[in-house]
C-alpha cells in the first residue's frame, strides 16, 4: 500500500459509506470455503497490485490456502466491501486510515497482523542532518487531518515539537509553540516539495519524492515502526471484528513475513519500507486508542 495515496485520497473526498462497483475481473467468493482437497479460499481486497501480492499468494498455496484478489479503483471500497463480506480480507490501509473508517461508518474493522510502514520522511535542502535544524526553523508540514497527525507525531518522536498534551492524532492546534524548537506550517502535500526551497525543512509524502529529486534514503528523520507514535501507520490485514481469531487469516499475515515475500517488498519499493512484526493485540490496541482520539476532536 502506498500510504501518500491513501492521505490523497481522504484529502480528495470523504469516506464513502456506500460501495462502489468492482473490477469485474475479479470475482467474489466465499472466503471462509474449503474445498473437497482441504484447500481454503480466501478473498482479500486490494488496490495497487505489486509483485509481493503474487508471491504471498504462491506461497499461502504451499501452505493449502487458494488466495484470490479482488481489486477495487479506489481507497474508498475496499472497507464497505470487507463489511459487506464481499470479501474476506483486505491489504491496503493503515491503522489511522482504518481508524478514520470505523469512525466515520460506525464499523468494527479489525487488524489480523501487520505488514509494512512505508516510512513518512522529514527532508531539507538547506541542511545535512537535523542537529543543523537551528531554533525557530520553519518546518512545512501536509495539512490533511492523518498527514498533519502523522508529520507532528514524526517531529515529536525527533525532538522538534512538543505537544500541549499526549495525544495519539494531534493537530497544528496541538503543538505548543513556546516549547517547540521549530516553527510548524501546514501546507496542501503537493506543496511539501516547492517548500524546500525557502523553509528549512518539509515532511514530504513519497508519491511527491520524485518532483523533487528526493531520495528516500537521505530523509533527515522518517517513521519508525519500534516508535510508539509510529504504529498508527502500520499497515495491516483486515478482517471484519467476528473473524480477528481467524487461523487460516493470521496464517496469511504470517506468511507475509517470509524471506521470500520480504525480498520481493524490497524490491518493489526499493529499499523503503520497513517491516513490521508488532503483535495483532499491539495493532488492536493502537487502533482503539486512535479512534478514541478521533472520537475526543469531535466533541
Amino acid at each position: 500500500m502506498k500510504l501518500s495515496k491513501i492521505v490523497a485520497s481522504l484529502a480528495i473526498a470523504p469516506l464513502a459509506l456506500s460501495l462502489a462497483a468492482c473490477s469485474p475481473s475479479q470475482s467474489s467468493g466465499d472466503a471462509k470455503s474449503t474445498s473437497s482437497d482441504g484447500t481454503k479460499t480466501v478473498t482479500i481486497g486490494i488496490v495497487d497490485v505489486t509483485p509481493q501480492q503474487t508471491v504471498l499468494k504462491d506461497l499461502a498455496k504451499e501452505n493449502g490456502i487458494n488466495i484470490v484478489y479482488k481489486t477495487f479503483s479506489d481507497y474508498n471500497q475496499p472497507n464497505p466491501a470487507l463489511k459487506q463480506k464481499q470479501t474476506d480480507l483486505n491489504w491496503f490501509q493503515h491503522l489511522a486510515y482504518l481508524a478514520n473508517y470505523n469512525i466515520n461508518a460506525n464499523d468494527t474493522l479489525t487488524p489480523i497482523g501487520g505488514t509494512e510502514i512505508v516510512p513518512l520522511g522529514l527532508y531539507s535542502k538547506k541542511h545535512t542532518k537535523l542537529s543543523d535544524i537551528p531554533q525557530g526553523g520553519e518546518i512545512a508540514i501536509p495539512n490533511d487531518a492523518i498527514n498533519t497527525a502523522r508529520a507532528l507525531n514524526l517531529l515529536k518522536a525527533n525532538g522538534l515539537v512538543t505537544l500541549k498534551s499526549d495525544t495519539t492524532a494531534p493537530s497544528a492546534l496541538d503543538v505548543d509553540t513556546a516549547k517547540s524548537k521549530v516553527k510548524v506550517t501546514t501546507v496542501d502535500a503537493t506543496q511539501t516539495v516547492i517548500q524546500l526551497g525557502s523553509l528549512d525543512g518539509a515532511v514530504v509524502n513519497n508519491t511527491f519524492l520524485a518532483r523533487a529529486n528526493l531520495d528516500a534514503n537521505k530523509a533527515l528523520a522518517k517513521d519508525n515502526p519500534k516508535d510508539p507514535s509510529a504504529v498508527p501507520y502500520v499497515n495491516a490485514f483486515v478482517s471484519r471484528a467476528e473473524d480477528k481469531d481467524n487461523e487460516t487469516f493470521k496464517k496469511i499475515a504470517e506468511l507475509y513475513h517470509d524471506p521470500k515475500v520480504q525480498k520481493a517488498v524490497a524490491d518493489e519499493s526499493k529499499g523503503t519500507s520497513v517491516e513490521a512484526k508488532n503483535s495483532q493485540q499491539e495493532l488492536i490496541d493502537v487502533l482503539k486508542k486512535y479512534e478514541d482520539s478521533l472520537k475526543a476532536a469531535k466533541k
